[in-house]
């Protein structure tokens, strides 16, 4: 169903984490500068599921990993939440909707920032001293089994099937 496939089924979860947050980051630019209405509507979808997959992902087994390392860093579930709610207020605006880019860009400080407390200043560095290469990619095999499942299911945020509301005045 989605356009995100990731090339490896052996990855280690923090290169899989990597890797998506690339991915995101390549979608947001893409949403940013297309200018058919349609395309941009289509495009946000695929970032909004890919998001909201990405994030489920963490919760369900990331997350949960890192507090059985115990690396008592605080996690970042706090800022998932914001970034839900982020989606879900983009997911309200029309993509032509004069607000949508400027939200868009909010989201896309949000994001940035989240990725780079995850891989260089909190997780990642604790994380490749306390599990070994094997337990990585294990983690991550199993991260991207979930990921993979959750996007192939059908998108709760996609609106192009909705009539569109009447915005002119």
């Amino acid at each position: 169903m989605g356009t995100v496939k990731l090339r490896k089924k052996n990855i280690d979860a923090l290169e899989l984490l990597v890797e998506q947050h690339d991915k995101v980051e390549q979608l947001i630019e893409q949403v940013s500068n297309e200018s058919l209405i349609e395309r941009k509507q289509f495009l946000f979808d695929e970032l909004a599921a890919t998001i909201t997959a990405h994030a489920t992902m963490e919760e369900k087994l990331f997350y949960p990993t890192v507090r059985a390392e115990q690396t008592q860093e605080i996690l970042l579930e706090t800022e998932h939440a914001e970034i839900k709610r982020a989606i879900a207020d983009l997911a309200a605006t029309d993509v032509d909707d004069d607000r949508f880019d400027a939200k868009l860009s909010v989201l896309a400080e949000e994001l940035e920032h989240h990725a780079r407390e995850e891989e260089e200043q909190i997780l990642f560095p604790k994380l490749r001293q306390l599990m070994s290469a094997e337990q990585l990619t294990v983690l991550g095999s199993e991260m991207l089994a979930l990921f993979e499942r959750l996007m192939s299911t059908p998108r709760r945020l996609q609106r192009s099937s909705e009539p569109r509301r009447d915005v002119s005045v």
